[in-house]
């Protein structure tokens, strides 16, 4: 079995501290700590296995050994696929990807067939494998989308996006214009009664915050930059249709567009820090051909330096 072997040197500071507070601190969780305690060698200060109980000395080298995929988890639903894969970043904690358009992003009652999670398994043949997105795309959107290579990773990052530490952005084709240039919705959403998929705005849903930017207009449609504070399903497709300026192409909230064959939204960036070295990462995922071109139909230019502007909230 692989393992994602972390080791720390024990510093004065947490000299007499126990394993199991030092781990903690560092967010391991209860289910990631009870699979260390499983392994024979799954935490050991220097060549010697301990309990989580064991006090740290400073010099101390204390290594865990996470396994890449529980013995629990079962992957035989995802059948690995040959398909073109864009890495953006990937070390041995981490991979993000850019999703293709119109690819599902995990197997579904309806669909065995191409997806993300089987692309990654084709990627990642001959190693331990579990697909962990660490947050969800549609299938019609494309763009970047995080995903870990071990449970503690994910767990991490998991509880960084509750806390609004993974920063996603987005760039979206809106059908109208926004009855401001730059602004902020706070809008709850809620599931449309009687549906599985469509969502609404409703008071007594979820609470949902999204700030949007427009950076140019066109012939009837714009392209806003859009920054996330929660993810809820559909959010910026909910929030632009509720706004009266839907997605391009969305079926569901707006209408559908031949020439552009999916809705016109796209993962343009995400900043986290890393679950294991804290080191700050941010990545910029190019806008895919089909919306620059769609862009150029509709006489819509933009400068892509638009997007370091931060949003004034």
């Amino acid at each position: 079995m692989d393992y994602r072997k972390i080791a720390y040197e024990i510093e004065e500071q947490d000299a007499g501290r126990t394993v199991l507070s030092f781990l903690k601190e560092r967010g391991f969780s209860a289910r990631v700590l009870a699979g260390l305690k499983r392994n024979p060698y799954g935490i050991t200060i220097g060549r010697k296995r301990v309990t989580v109980q064991k006090q740290l000395k400073k010099g101390d080298l204390l290594t865990v050994r996470i396994a890449n995929r529980e013995s629990q988890v079962d992957n035989a639903h995802i059948q690995p696929i040959d398909l073109p894969l864009s890495v953006l970043y990937e070390d041995e904690d981490l991979l993000v990807v850019d999703k293709p358009p119109k690819l599902a992003t995990h197997p579904s009652l309806g669909n065995h067939g191409a997806t993300l999670a089987g692309a990654v398994a084709y990627y990642l043949r001959g190693r331990e494998f579990v697909f962990r997105p660490v947050h969800r795309l549609d299938k019609d959107t494309s763009g970047a989308i995080l995903l870990a290579k071990n449970a503690h990773s994910a767990g991490v990052l998991g509880e960084d996006l509750k806390k609004n530490q993974v920063v996603r952005t987005y760039l979206a084709i809106l059908q109208g214009t926004l009855p401001q240039k730059q602004g902020t919705i706070d809008a709850p959403i809620a599931r449309v009664p009687g549906s599985v998929l469509a969502r609404r705005v409703d008071p007594q849903g979820d609470g949902a915050i999204t700030h949007y930017k427009v950076l140019a207009e066109g012939e009837g449609y714009s392209l806003v930059h859009l920054k996330l504070d929660t993810g809820r399903t559909h959010q910026i497709r909910v929030h632009m249709a509720h706004l009266g300026a839907p997605v391009a192409g969305d079926f569901l909230y707006g209408q559908e567009d031949a020439s552009l064959g999916r809705q016109a939204l796209h993962s343009a960036s995400i900043a986290f820090a890393h679950p294991i070295t804290k080191q700050a990462i941010a990545l910029r995922c190019p806008l895919p051909q089909d919306l620059v071109d769609f862009l150029k139909s509709k006489k819509i230019l933009w400068n892509e330096e638009d997007l370091n502007e931060t949003f004034d909230i």
